[in-house]
């Protein structure tokens, strides 16, 4: 047996970081760019360890694929977001002494995440049926961009792309708009979600049976995932397919006056309301002659466009004052310098800076990032740390000492396992195209 080895993690901890939910538990991250980091900093945040193993020389693509273009000693201010919290340490998995000692570390972990195409953890040698051999209590996390079966298996695990296979982008916009996707890594972002809730779920079954297990999930299943409304009434009723409505319209499938409208200094949302009640409140009598609602789907066009000429008489503030004293779901459609500056984006707290010391960052400074936190609260506790993401090996040698160096006894037969894995397939571990990794 190898002696299972606890610290906590880098950097400053709080007194009762031991309380929250994953404490104790050991994350080997070999994910990169999008779906498995932030499934893994999810986790991080929770409690765990995280360990990212990356590729000498090169690391994780997303060090390099710069959101806006924006960089911070080195790395993309994306790579900082997502792979805060966790330690970092080089493996060239076409080296078998390399991969021997990542196998000896996969034999203390709890968790490994990791988001290749389907075969190249297979060819490594480290795909979940050979490291629950080194480790039947390991569970494994993995996302893929459309599953490990089908004809979509082997294309490029990227979230537009997903986004595009899966239709959302005729969600959006309006019955003259071309497809217009989410602006935003939605399909990568839910993945990360479904990933670490399998991973957790797989850990309390653990706790309970003592048995480990896989996990696994897509972009694909995570957009198809998001249109089950739309999914199971086309399925039960094939006549119900997308059709786009008029400018102001929010949503295919929804009545006026549900959409987005302009004002004279901005724009303001609808949701489903009454529209004569929204007429009388507005004072705009000709929507309170719509008292049956299925002429608010027959007329939606007329509606809407006898909203969109009203309201751009006065400002966003204006009509929100006459609609929230009746009770009216609305809301302003502020920019993003207008959300960062308002007192309702202040009072939520959603921001934490991590810190790179000086001995870390290129210039020899301390580097002060701000990003956001967890979305979780546990027992009304804010989930923060001022961990920053890893420089490239930057925790090589002390993970060394603590994990390779003290489970010696072991290594030579963890070691053994390692030779003939087919590791010299592996040099397109990285960047392959897997969930959220364009090739």
């Amino acid at each position: 047996m190898i002696k299972r080895l606890r610290t906590l993690k880098a950097g400053p901890v709080t007194s009762d970081d031991s309380d929250l939910p994953l404490a104790g538990i050991l994350v080997l991250d070999f994910s990169q760019f999008l779906a498995g980091p932030v499934a893994a900093m999810r986790l991080a945040d929770l409690g765990a360890r995280v360990i990212k193993i990356e590729r000498p020389g090169v690391g994780d693509i997303g060090r390099g694929l710069a959101f806006a273009g924006r960089v911070a000693d080195g790395d993309t201010i994306s790579f900082h977001a997502m792979n805060r919290n966790k330690e970092g340490m080089t493996a060239d998995l076409k080296n078998d002494d390399d991969l021997a000692k990542v196998k000896l570390l996969v034999a203390q972990a709890d968790v490994i995440i990791q988001n290749f195409r389907p075969g190249v953890m297979e060819r490594i040698g480290l795909d979940y049926d050979s490291v629950r051999e080194i480790n039947p209590r390991i569970v494994y996390g993995s996302a893929s961009g459309y599953g490990d079966t089908g004809p979509w298996k082997d294309r490029p695990g990227q979230d537009l792309l997903a986004q595009s296979i899966a239709g959302i982008p005729w969600l959006q916009g309006s019955r003259d708009d071309p497809p217009v996707p989410v602006g935003l890594s939605i399909a990568d972002h839910l993945t990360s979600c479904h990933l670490a809730e399998g991973v957790t779920a797989l850990l309390v079954r653990r706790f309970r049976t003592g048995r480990g297990g896989l996990v696994q999930t897509s972009l694909l299943e995570a957009m198809l995932d998001l249109q089950f409304e739309l999914l199971s009434t086309h399925l039960n009723d094939s006549s119900v397919t997308v059709k786009r409505n008029g400018p102001n319209s929010a949503h295919a499938f929804l009545p006026a006056p549900y959409g987005v409208f302009p004002t004279s200094d901005g724009y303001l949302s609808l949701a489903m309301n009454p529209v004569p009640k929204i007429g009388h409140l507005l004072g705009l009598e000709a929507l309170e002659a719509f008292v049956d609602p299925d002429t608010w789907w027959s007329h939606q066009d007329q509606i809407e466009a006898l909203l969109s000429a009203h309201l751009a008489l006065e400002t966003t503030e204006h009509w929100l004052a006459l609609l929230d004293a009746g009770d009216v779901w609305c809301a302003p459609v502020l920019t993003l310098e207008q959300l960062v500056d308002h007192a309702g984006f202040r009072a939520i707290e959603m921001t934490q800076d991590v810190v790179r010391a000086e001995a870390h960052t290129g210039s020899g400074e301390r580097l002060t990032l701000t990003t956001t936190r967890s979305p979780i609260r546990i027992d009304g506790r804010v989930l923060r740390s001022d961990v920053p993401a890893p420089k490239l090996g930057q925790h090589d040698a002390s993970l060394a000492a603590e994990f390779l160096a003290a489970g010696s006894g072991a290594a030579a037969s963890v070691g053994a396992k390692a030779g003939g894995a087919g590791v010299a397939d592996a040099g397109t571990a990285v960047g392959v195209g897997g969930a959220g990794s364009p090739s």
